[in-house]
């Protein structure tokens, strides 16, 4: 750029630490603001006896992104982090005593499939062909091209894409039902919708990609967890000249003449520009007057959030065999669960849930002769999250994990934290405490989610998962870019 330009960067969750990258790449000066005590959003980590645990992300998918992320800076992830490809992907526990497990080998997983549904095997490669079809033309049109206005799709590309584009007009639910009959093959098939904050029956067909992500690109483990993706982005964003603060939570952002003023907790910061990668409800109804938000409480109130979550992370003594790194435990019938999440919103009786075990692949997470895990729960978001609540639920949780599993951990834990609707409203300021931000239904997709650009308060941009793409790291990562891009656009 012909000048400098200062940029205050609002919050570090990936959505942030991406934005800030590019920004100071291109040449501008970058401050990032965090709320808490460390850096990265809701990839933050407890310490604490001995144990490390990953509080937010736990699955590393899409190694693609990541790859391009490094390499616009002409780096590469192993430069910062080296991966372990998990085999099994995952194991799933069926409440009725079957378990099955997905692997990396597809003959594996033909046999697997086939044995629940004669043809299903054939219909898994089928599925996986236009999985991966889809996800070609998916990430190149729609995620790594932004178009956040309908003119953009009006474009020779999109007309190209229209067969792949048309696949939003449906549900995963009847996209699934179309190659499998079987209950639990259509679980198998749409389990990853938690990562994006859906349910079968509301979130789009277009999402059908996600079983190449998760069949044919596999799942990774980058060493000490999650935490060392977050502190890649911060040691790179250092070698860019990004400046990050601390304990600096944002109280008002005031629009001037000539820039803005960042009041925190940590000082004020006087900016040309700023990325909001704090809540976006947030930001616009707590930051902000009230004629420079986009939004009304109205709008807020309508949207159809992602869950928030029911999290123990415990530490164990012994190990937890027959647990998996990642273990998903479900109910023959999980319609019930999401319906108690975005239908009738109450505490699930009969939960379908996941179980990290990252001290199965990485000792240096719990103490010599401990197992170092965490339950999450999807629950709705804004239920009540009072104490006697939380210990209903654990103790039913705890019961449920022993009874489908055959893992009771109930006398060994040694070290129990929890986490839940009340802490992601605290620690994230997020929106009825959603775990993740606004869920990938049909009405919160592509151009419907809201836009990088303040369209009431110039100069404002907003990043991270309630735009577009979306939720998840890899999403977030790709929102930094498409954030940065339209405030290089704009200050040229």
């Amino acid at each position: 750029m012909s000048q400098s330009r200062s940029i205050a960067v609002v919050g570090s969750g990936f959505g942030g630490l991406s934005s800030a990258c590019y920004l100071a790449d291109a040449g501008l000066d970058v401050t990032v603001l965090e709320k808490n005590e460390q850096l990265g959003g809701r990839a933050s980590v407890l310490e604490a006896d001995g144990f490390r645990f990953d509080m937010g992300p736990s699955w590393y998918l899409m190694p693609d992104v990541f790859e391009r992320f490094f390499g616009h800076f002409d780096r590469e992830p192993s430069d910062f982090y080296e991966l372990e490809r998990l085999d099994p992907h995952y194991r799933i526990f069926f409440k009725d005593g079957d378990v099955a497990e997905v692997t990396s080998d597809r003959e594996e997983m033909r046999e697997l499939f086939e044995s629940y549904e004669p043809g299903a095997g054939e219909a898994l490669d089928e599925y996986l062909e236009t999985s991966e079809s889809h996800y070609g033309v998916a990430m190149e049109q729609f995620i790594y091209e932004d178009r956040p206005r309908m003119r953009d799709w009006i474009d020779l590309d999109v007309m190209r894409a229209a067969p792949i584009g048309l696949q939003l007009l449906g549900t995963m639910d009847d996209y699934v039902s179309g190659y499998f009959d079987h209950p639990k093959l259509r679980q198998i098939m749409q389990y990853t919708l938690v990562f994006l904050g859906g349910a079968p029956n509301n979130t789009p067909a277009i999402y059908n990609m996600m079983g190449h992500v998760d069949f044919n690109l596999g799942v990774y483990y980058p060493e000490n967890g999650l935490r060392s993706v977050v502190d890649a982005c911060i040691e790179l964003g250092e070698e860019l000249g990004v400046e990050y603060v601390t304990d600096a939570e944002v109280t008002e952002i005031v629009n001037r003449r000539d820039g803005f003023r960042v009041e925190s907790e940590a000082g004020d910061f006087d900016a040309d520009y700023v990325v909001s990668n704090a809540d976006y409800a947030h930001t616009e109804r707590e930051l902000l007057p009230e004629h420079e938000r986009q939004y009304d409480d109205d709008y807020w109130s309508s949207r159809t959030y992602s869950p928030s979550a029911f999290l123990l992370y415990l530490g164990v003594e012994g190990d937890v065999e027959p647990l998996e790194h990642h273990t998903l435990v479900l109910p023959t019938d999980w319609d019930e669960h999401f319906e108690q999440i975005f239908g009738d919103p109450m505490w699930p009786e009969d939960p379908a849930y996941y179980l990290c075990v990252p001290s199965k692949t990485d000792d240096s997470v719990a103490p010599d002769g401990h197992s170092n895990l965490f339950a999450l729960v999807p629950i709705a978001p804004g239920l009540d999250d009072t104490d006697d609540v939380r210990t209903w639920y654990r103790d039913l949780i705890l019961e449920d994990i022993a009874e489908h599993t055959g893992v009771d951990l109930r006398d060994r834990i040694v070290f129990e934290e929890q986490f839940s609707v009340a802490e992601f409203a605290d620690r994230y300021n997020s929106m009825q405490g959603t775990a993740l931000g606004l869920a990938h239904t049909l009405r919160q997709t592509a151009l419907f989610r809201p836009p990088h650009r303040s369209e009431a308060c110039p100069g404002l941009y907003y990043t991270g998962s309630y735009t577009t793409p979306g939720i998840g790291v890899p999403m977030c990562l790709i929102s930094g870019e498409h954030t940065a891009n339209a405030l290089l656009d704009d200050a040229v």
